[in-house]
């Protein structure tokens, strides 16, 4: 039996309504939640003295609710003849309630004699669309209810708040003589998608409280907890409504279907009031026949969201594969906040992981994450580069180990340049140093290239400083080497030596310049390098190319590169490329101005490195594997690693000799 409108214009017609309660009968039909879920705002608003109207009250069971509280004066009124006599008969014994069979648009009562008028669901059936029909008949609505409304009085109204319905109420409320509060009702949404009866669409409540003529406008909306946020503007209002059902049209398209292959959906989450962004949530979806588990929620610590387990879709996939979830939610904790427990942040993610639920989860959600706790994430020093834009150094615990990071805030999620720090006694008193014999995975591998190629007394040129810890190993490993790098920033420069303890002398130099020109200059002057490295980010994210800028691929520059390498000296880029076809063509590029040509593709990592060189030797995988062991015997002997530098298996297994 269908029991909602053919069309949506029915919602607003009498002969539906009779229609449709002798239909249904005695059965109450809640728009929008019932009591308990809208209980704590109606109290908050509504007191038990208060005399109440309530407008189109069909035959819900909240004005009966209300009353066996202690709100013993509510008066109801509704346009069904059919709905008031069914309500005047299940109510006789609640001798202090009122039900009358009135038109909201033309009410008999006197001026001022309400304290509060509720209106649940009644203006969304009034109001399908806002044809100018529509309009006049809600306007002669907005009119009778302020005329009924005391001084201080209350219009409550619980609604969905389609757009031309909020627009209609701000042209309406949004003066001096009324305060004008937006509140979203998650506890009526929950219940909604728990029940799987009736909408699962963000629920409101509007309060517009009736006052004498204020000397400002005031306007507030509460989207979550309790905090009231202030706003100046009316469009304001409309902004904080409409993100809300934006996000709820996204999680109510995810509970009624999967992410088709390897498609993600990202949400950010925000606190009241706040700008910077407190969560951000990935989805990933995977075939039913797969997975073992329907849903769960993972909870990445701090300061391991740039792993690639965690910070890229790939990645992410590979979690979601392992652990055999049909959707597995990852919760990435977002830097520049506080987060004082894994419990606390479980606490806080309920309500979105109950929005995300997969059509047929039932039971408890799983949280899960690497550990008991939320990880650790300290800011150490934070500033702004006229180049870089905003960044930040900070430290943080991974595996038991500290690590100081540096992070550039537009691209928050990738690692600039990180150190490990170490504990040592200087006279007997604990300092914490920077380690410089951890080097990133991808910088080891460089480094291979840079033995493979050094003679007695080399020059290495390594554009693109960051905190410096490739050059600081270099310069600790390599007896007679030359370290020059280059950097166009000059805030890194002095980043790299407060907080990354780089120091600079005459075995290691570093010039501010841009690299195109130091490239050119070297060029024309006939300098030599056993080693050329690129290992600089890109500022275009317009380009899957984030390492290096593309400018520097650029058949000039590749010429520059060769030319001031020695006749054995090697190219080592740091390439970093999500883009397959655009990868494609710079090795295809690099083809035209290397006769040797080497990669490396690192497990689990977005970073490939290229080894590129015009050698007349014929360079196998057993060059390499006596560079890694030399390698690693001099950074032994000098006391940077207790074991190795490079692990020969890794390289070997991820080497491809192109040319």
């Amino acid at each position: 039996m269908n029991l909602l409108p053919k069309t949506h214009k029915e919602f607003s017609e009498k002969d539906y309504w009779n229609k449709f309660f002798k239909k249904r009968g005695n059965k109450a039909f809640e728009w929008y939640g019932e009591y308990l879920e809208l209980c704590a705002h109606l109290h908050k608003y509504i007191k038990t003295k208060d005399s109440v109207l309530i407008t189109g009250c069909g035959n819900s069971g909240l004005s009966a609710d209300l009353y066996d509280v202690g709100y013993s004066n509510i008066t109801n009124i509704d346009v069904s003849e059919v709905v008031i006599k069914q309500m005047n008969s299940i109510n006789s014994h609640r001798t202090g309630m009122k039900f009358v069979c009135m038109d909201a648009m033309s009410m008999s009562f006197m001026n001022d004699e309400f304290n509060a008028v509720l209106d649940k669901g009644t203006l969304d059936a009034l109001m399908p669309d806002d044809g100018e029909e529509t309009q006049r008949r809600i306007d002669k609505y907005f009119l009778e209810i302020k005329r009924v409304l005391k001084l201080g009085g209350r219009y409550v109204c619980i609604s969905l708040l389609q757009s031309h319905i909020l627009k209609k109420l701000l042209t309406t409320f949004c003066d001096n003589s009324w305060m004008f509060r937006v509140v979203r009702c998650h506890d009526a949404e929950e219940k909604n998608a728990e029940s799987g009866d009736g909408t699962t669409l963000p629920v409101f409540i509007v309060i517009a409280t009736k006052f004498k003529v204020m000397p400002q406008q005031i306007l507030e909306v509460c989207m979550a907890g309790d905090k009231m946020i202030r706003l100046s503007r009316p469009d304001e209002v409309t902004e904080y409504v409409k993100s809300a059902q934006d996000a709820a049209f996204i999680t109510n398209g995810l509970a009624k279907t999967n992410l088709e292959d390897d498609n993600e959906v990202s949400l950010d989450l925000y606190k009241p009031g706040e700008d910077l962004p407190r969560y951000t949530l990935y989805v990933v979806d995977q075939k039913c026949s797969q997975a073992v588990n329907k849903y769960a929620v993972f909870i990445v610590p701090q300061g391991r969201e740039s792993e690639w387990l965690f910070g890229t879709p790939a990645g992410r996939r590979q979690l979601q594969d392992s652990a055999r979830f049909g959707r597995l939610v990852v919760a990435v904790l977002r830097r520049g906040h506080h987060f004082d427990s894994l419990d606390a942040v479980k606490e806080e993610l309920a309500h979105s992981a109950k929005m995300l639920i997969p059509y047929g989860f039932v039971g408890q959600i799983p949280f899960v994450s690497l550990g008991s706790d939320v990880g650790r994430r300290v800011k150490v020093y934070e500033g702004h580069s006229e180049i870089s834009g905003d960044f930040v150094v900070e430290d943080v615990d991974v595996e038991g180990a500290t690590h100081r990071r540096l992070v550039f805030l537009d691209n928050q999620f990738l690692v600039q340049s990180e150190a490990k720090l170490k504990t040592i006694k200087k006279k007997n008193k604990p300092r914490t140093v920077v380690d410089f014999g951890h080097i990133s995975f991808y910088h080891s591998f460089m480094c291979v290239g840079v033995q493979l190629a050094r003679a007695a007394s080399s020059r290495v040129a390594v554009l693109g400083l960051g905190g410096g810890s490739l050059c600081m190993f270099l310069r600790k490993c390599f007896d007679g080497l030359k370290v020059t790098a280059v950097d166009i920033d000059s805030t890194m420069l002095d980043v790299a030596q407060k907080h990354f303890e780089l120091t600079t002398d005459e075995q290691l130099e570093v010039q501010i310049k841009d690299g195109l020109d130091f490239l050119r200059d070297e060029a024309e002057n006939g300098n030599k390098y056993e080693a050329m490295m690129f290992d600089m980010d890109s500022k275009d994210r317009t380009l899957g190319l984030s390492c290096p800028p593309k400018q520097f691929l650029e058949p000039d520059v590749l010429d520059n590169v060769k030319s001031v390498l020695t006749n054995d000296g090697i190219f080592i880029l740091n390439l970093v490329c999500r883009d397959t076809s655009l990868q494609d063509s710079i090795l295809q590029t690099l083809k035209h101005h290397f006769t040797h040509l080497v990669r490396v593709k690192l497990y689990e990592e977005v970073n490939e490195i290229v080894f590129a060189t015009n050698t007349k030797k014929s360079y196998s995988t057993n060059h390499f594997e006596e560079a890694i062991k030399k390698l690693n015997t001099i950074a032994r002997e000098k006391n940077l690693v207790n074991i190795k530098c490079v692990d020969l298996k890794d390289f070997l297994q991820s080497v491809t000799v192109i040319s």
